[in-house]
C-alpha cells in the first residue's frame, strides 16, 4: 500500500480535488477509531453520488487492515459496510493492470505505482470478504436495525462481486418500494407492499403514490429459489434476521403479468434488468 507521506496523495483526486489530506485523517483512524473522522475520509475525499476516486483506490488496503484488525464489532461492522458500498460503485471491474480512466494519472506518477494501488485494492477486498462470517454472525447476534441489515447485505454481494444485485439492494435501501422493467414493452413496473403490511408485494402500471386508485396485478411468489444468487442471498437474510427483505424475497423472485401490456413477467430478470456493470 502507499505510504502515507508520500507527496503521491496530492496527486490523487477525491470528489472535490486533490487527496492530499487523506493521509491525516487514515493516520487518525489507525491510533483510534472515531466516527467522525472516518464520515470525513469518507465523505470529503473517497465516495460521493455513488462514485469512487483514485483515492478511494488508495485508501481501501488501509481500511481493510483496520477492519481485520480490530475487535470493536461495531468498527468492524462500519468499515464493512462502507467497504462494500464502496465496491458495489466501482465501474470498471477487473480491469487490469488498472483502469483505463488512470490514463492520465499514469502519466504523471507511472504506471508501476497504478498497478500497484490497483492491486492493493483487490487485494483489500479479498480481505474484507474474509470478514463476512463474522460480521453476519454480529449482525445477527447485536442489531435489530433491518435498514442496518439491509447495508450489510448489499456489502456481502458486492464482496462476492453480485454487482447487480448489490446495486438493486442499495437502490431500494429502505425496502418500501422496487421498480421493474418489463421486457416484453420496456414499460416500467413499480412493486409495492400492501399499503398496510410489509406483504403482499404487487405490481402497478403507475407509482401508486400518486395513482392510488389504479388496479394493482398480484404477484405469485416463489415457491423455491430459481437461481443460487436469490438462494444465497435468501440464506443471508434469514441468518443475520433481516425481516423486510425476507418477506419480500419470494414476491422478488415470483411472477406476475405486467400491469400495461398483460404479459406474464419473472420480476426478478426484470428488476435487475434496469442495473448494469
Amino acid at each position: 500500500m502507499l505510504s502515507l507521506d508520500r507527496d503521491l496523495w496530492a496527486k490523487l483526486s477525491g470528489p472535490y480535488g486533490s487527496a492530499e489530506d487523506a493521509p491525516r485523517l487514515l493516520q487518525q483512524l489507525q491510533q483510534q477509531f472515531s466516527q467522525e473522522v472516518f464520515d470525513d475520509l469518507f465523505q470529503e475525499y473517497l465516495f460521493h453520488q455513488n462514485t469512487i476516486y483514485t483515492a478511494t483506490y488508495a485508501a481501501m488496503p488501509f481500511l481493510a487492515r483496520l477492519a481485520c484488525s480490530t475487535s470493536d464489532t461495531a468498527v468492524r461492522k462500519e468499515l464493512y459496510i462502507n467497504c462494500g458500498i464502496i465496491e458495489a460503485s466501482r465501474d470498471e471491474q477487473h480491469q487490469m493492470p488498472y483502469p483505463p480512466s488512470w490514463t492520465e494519472l499514469a502519466d504523471v506518477v507511472g504506471s508501476t505505482v497504478c498497478t500497484q494501488m490497483y492491486t492493493d485494492y483487490v487485494e483489500a477486498i479479498d480481505q474484507l470478504r474474509s470478514l463476512t462470517e463474522q460480521v453476519l454472525t454480529d449482525v445477527a447476534e447485536l442489531s435489530t436495525d433491518d435498514t442496518e441489515k439491509r447495508y450489510v447485505l448489499i456489502a456481502d454481494a458486492a464482496f462476492r462481486k453480485s454487482y447487480i444485485v448489490a446495486n438493486m439492494l442499495m437502490t431500494f435501501s429502505e425496502g418500501d418500494e422496487y421498480v421493474a422493467e418489463c421486457p416484453a414493452c420496456a414499460n416500467e413496473v413499480y412493486i409495492w407492499p400492501d399499503e398496510h403490511h410489509a406483504v403482499p408485494l404487487k405490481a402497478y402500471a403507475e407509482d401508486p403514490v400518486f395513482q392510488p386508485d389504479q388496479e394493482a396485478q398480484a404477484i405469485i411468489p416463489a415457491s423455491s429459489w430459481a437461481d443460487e444468487e436469490t438462494q444465497v442471498l435468501a440464506e443471508r437474510t434469514a441468518q443475520i434476521g433481516e425481516q423486510t427483505l425476507s418477506a419480500h424475497l419470494p414476491y422478488l423472485a415470483g411472477k406476475t403479468t405486467c400491469p400495461s401490456c398483460r404479459e406474464k413477467i419473472a420480476v426478478w430478470p426484470a428488476l435487475l434488468s434496469t442495473f448494469t456493470m
